[in-house]
């Protein structure tokens, strides 16, 4: 029943009862392919035996006990973060919000210590960096603002996968202290830059003496087929934004830092009382064990090329299809007009769970344990409602 809740999801009616790899299970027993990992989080599937243990022993050892105290776990989860990413220092909270919440507090005491009034933060259009006050302000898509202004200023805004732009708005602004950008955009339509965007940037934050801050709390932990997007290219980020997948399900998010981004924050200038208890981290050390041990980072790449290979295939030549995109198991299939109607008929017509993003693109975040047969039976599932779709809107 959803009497009692309140009416801000527009929820599917299907609830799910347990899962098992890529597979959840309804009520009824009903078996579903999970081409969406609930939306970049559940990297492992669902129900990971590794994972399920480590929860259980923890849970009968210690939850919590606030950050008045030193967490062991959360030493060793910030260790292993930074041995992968070449950061230096954590900070951890509950959620990618909260990661974008504090590179932005970050940001601006960072600017305040240059003797900055009103320190300003480069962001793009499309992007998508969570829906609390300082979040939604950096985000680039009206039509999650509306209604929610006066927001938060202190943004310039420029388009995305465009240094042009990036050099213009420092020509026009002498008080910028940050780009903060995703190196694949997710909710704006999967959309993948150019080889030479996120270098491009972080040579322009080293010209004028400003923070390269990446949200990869969608491409991070593994997902485009390196352990962090930035890694495919020469261009190591001041500050690193991380969740989703890192828990892969546990509500944990990560803001990772190196050299001068790594001295801003002291005692009292920010904190969280949930984040990085040892519950939280207990499971995002049992992540990067798994992905590390299972070599399932390579596997997310050898997944990704087979369901763009197979799509492309697919939907070759088909009017209305505009592109076939993305990068390691983060998949667009973009169409030519909106398409929203197909997360439901792939939810009772093919027993499969997708997404549409930006309106008229098709998102697939699959777990990264999917066997190459249900990568097969996704694009299969996934050409077929296209094709009926456009065949059926067809002007």
């Amino acid at each position: 029943m959803t009497d009692h809740l309140i009416a801000n999801y527009a929820r599917l009616p299907v609830a799910f009862e347990r899962g098992e790899g890529p597979y959840l299970f309804d009520a009824e027993g009903r078996r579903y392919l999970d081409a969406l990992s609930g939306i970049a989080v559940c990297s492992l599937g669902h129900a990971h035996p590794r994972l399920a243990e480590a929860l259980a022993a923890q849970a009968k050892t210690l939850l919590h006990t606030s950050n008045l105290y030193r967490i062991p776990l959360q030493e060793a989860l910030a260790e292993r973060l930074c041995a992968l990413s070449g950061m230096t220092h954590a900070f951890f909270c509950n959620s990618g919000t909260e990661a974008n919440e504090a590179a932005i507090k970050l940001a601006r005491l960072y600017g305040h210590r240059r003797d900055l009034a009103t320190p300003r933060i480069v962001v793009t259009e499309g992007s998508f960096h969570g829906r609390t006050l300082g979040a939604l302000a950096a985000t680039g898509n009206p039509a999650v603002q509306a209604g929610f202004e006066p927001l938060l200023p202190g943004f310039v805004r420029v388009p995305f996968d465009n240094l042009e732009a990036v050099e213009r708005a420092a020509t026009e602004h002498d008080d910028i202290v940050a780009v903060l950008v995703e190196p694949v955009q997710g909710e704006g339509g999967v959309r993948v830059p150019a080889a030479d965007y996120l270098a491009g940037l972080r040579a322009l934050c080293d010209r004028y003496g400003w923070l390269l801050m990446l949200d990869e709390v969608q491409t991070g932990v593994g997902r485009t087929g390196r352990w962090f997007a930035f890694q495919h290219g020469p261009a190591q980020p001041d500050v690193l934004l991380l969740a989703k997948a890192l828990g892969n399900g546990a509500p944990i998010g990560a803001l990772l830092a190196r050299d001068a981004a790594a001295e801003v924050l002291g005692p009292g200038t920010h904190g969280s009382t949930f984040g990085g208890n040892p519950l939280a981290c207990r499971a995002a050390l049992t992540v990067l064990d798994v992905l590390a041990e299972e070599d399932l980072v390579t596997r997310a790449e050898a997944l990704g090329e087979r369901l763009r290979d197979g799509l492309r295939e697919a939907l070759a030549g088909l009017d209305g299809v505009r592109e076939v995109r993305g990068l390691g198991a983060m998949v667009g299939v973009e169409l030519d007009r909106p398409c929203g109607e197909l997360v439901a008929r792939a939810l009772e017509e093919r027993q499969l769970l997708i997404n549409v993003t930006a309106g008229r693109v098709v998102r697939l975040l699959p777990p990264l344990v999917l066997s190459d047969a249900e990568a097969d039976t996704i694009v299969r599932h996934v050409a077929d409602l296209i094709r009926d779709f456009l065949s059926a809107t067809r002007s």
